[in-house]
């Protein structure tokens, strides 16, 4: 298992961990720092495995980080239906 793959199931753990935690800010604060985190190290597994395990990588954040990825495409329809009606 190469570093770049330990430090993404690491990464994978702590959200989990932090997922276990009550928090009266649904848990916002921590999902952008993991954003931060896991967006250069999708990068370092990408290039490090190849496209296609970082593809697999990417498909596990997104499950563990699926709110952020919804309210995006939401932001994003509402952006390109009110670009289109004009």
């Amino acid at each position: 298992m190469t570093i770049s793959l330990a430090l993404a199931c690491c990464w994978a753990v702590l959200a989990n961990v932090i997922a276990m935690f009550p928090s009266k800010s649904n848990h916002w604060p921590a999902a952008y720092a993991l954003i931060a985190l896991g967006v250069p190290l999708l990068g370092y597994v990408t290039y490090e495995n190849g496209p296609w395990v970082g593809l697999v990588v990417f498909a596990a954040g997104v499950s563990i980080l699926r709110w952020p990825v919804v309210y995006l495409g939401r932001w994003a329809k509402r952006v390109v239906t009110k670009g289109s009606a004009e």
